[in-house]
């Protein structure tokens, strides 16, 4: 029986190297790219790791095409209705959730999936051997940013994450529009972590 791996929350490693990675999702109602942080990774060719949802895949199909031809982005998969319990799903559907979008994201970058991330992190190890059966290591985060909280100001995001940070850390943010002062924070987290000698990843340049 294959043995099923933990999700990744973090690369193991003594470097000062971080995973930059974000969520563009969409549940009920439309969901765009925020076009400022967007603007921003690729101003300074930022190695980022986008996980996508199947419909907001569908509906941001040709941003998504563009920035698959950029070498510092990874697009990886993030189901396709996004529901927030899919261990709680039936096994067909779990599968589909994963297949649906590994077949949308090929069509518009001509790039297979290769990492999977629950979304809100929600699993069991029920749903974990599932998708790991597909051929998928799962990627959760090492610790939550809090940028889908309106209240949580750009200042506040910036203290929080660069007083978290550590070498091998996970970070993850939402480049849906939930991410609600994620444009104006970022660009002052990797300038900070960026002149503390840490150097920014793609997942799959550190998980094999």
């Amino acid at each position: 029986m294959r043995k099923t791996e933990k999700p990744v929350t973090r690369i193991f490693t003594t470097r000062k190297v971080v995973a930059l990675t974000f969520d563009a999702c969409e549940t009920v109602h439309p969901s765009y790219f925020d076009t400022r942080i967007l603007n921003f990774l690729i101003s300074y060719s930022v190695p980022s790791t986008i996980f996508v949802s199947g419909k907001f895949a569908l509906r941001n199909a040709g941003t998504l095409k563009k920035i698959s031809a950029f070498p510092f982005f990874e697009i990886e998969n993030h189901s396709f209705n996004h529901y927030l319990h899919m261990e709680r799903l039936p096994d067909p559907q779990i599968v589909s959730e994963v297949k649906t979008t590994e077949e949308i994201i090929l069509s518009i970058t001509g790039y297979r999936t290769r990492f999977f991330r629950f979304p809100g992190g929600n699993y069991n190890t029920h749903a974990l051997e599932i998708v790991e059966s597909l051929g998928y290591r799962v990627i959760q985060w090492t610790f939550p940013s809090g940028d889908p909280d309106k209240h949580a100001s750009a200042l506040k995001l910036f203290q929080w994450v660069t007083w978290k940070t550590r070498p091998g850390d996970i970070l993850i943010f939402h480049i849906n529009g939930r991410g609600w002062h994620t444009h104006e924070a970022l660009p002052r987290i990797y300038t900070y972590l960026i002149r503390r000698g840490y150097k920014f990843v793609k997942i799959e340049d550190v998980i094999h």
